[in-house]
């Protein structure tokens, strides 16, 4: 990491992160050009979980080659300053590097489904999804749907913390910070 200052190692701080954060974004090396698929995520007993179709380009270069860098970044805000180049973004992010495995497990599967349901509409549904549902879900477009997992071999995390007194706001100009 270049910017060491910016590193964070606080374990916890990046689980939390990772269990409040919307999108991620799945880099796969798809022959000469990268191809990055942002996914909807649960971060789950030390791995990350993500659904799609059983067919599809997604599929087609995972089967060609699974390992994966999965990013997760979200901007906080930004800090001012009364010269130009000192302007910031404050931000967290995470890179997840490993092999994506199919969850074939009946069980692990419906368990990850259940904590993107209880992360993405907490409270929607008074029922726990069923394995059946899980079993024989079809998409809008009729494919069987998949579940990935990925235990990460190396995760770094860089934190750029918002300084609340420099955020931006809008109405705030330049003369208010001189």
């Amino acid at each position: 990491m270049r910017q060491e200052k910016l590193s964070c190692t606080d374990e916890q701080r990046i689980d939390q992160f990772l269990n409040q954060a919307r999108t991620g974004y799945l880099g796969l090396a798809d022959g000469e050009f990268p191809y990055v698929v942002p996914l909807n995520f649960i971060w789950m007993n030390g791995a990350m979980y993500f659904h799609g179709a059983a067919h599809g380009r997604k599929i087609n270069v995972i089967d060609a080659n699974s390992n994966c860098c999965f990013t997760v970044a979200e901007d906080v805000g930004t800090m001012v300053s009364p010269i130009p180049a000192k302007t910031d973004t404050a931000y967290m992010s995470v890179m997840l590097f490993g092999v994506l495995e199919t969850v074939s497990d009946l069980n692990e599967a419906t368990a990850a489904m259940q904590g993107m349901l209880d992360k993405y509409v907490p409270g929607y549904y008074d029922k726990n999804l069923s394995q059946s549902h899980v079993e024989r879900y079809r998409s809008s477009l009729g494919s069987h749907t998949v579940v990935f997992k990925l235990i990460p071999k190396v995760r770094t995390a860089k934190e750029n913390q918002l300084n609340p007194q420099l955020s931006f706001y809008t109405g705030r100009k330049v003369e208010m910070d001189l």
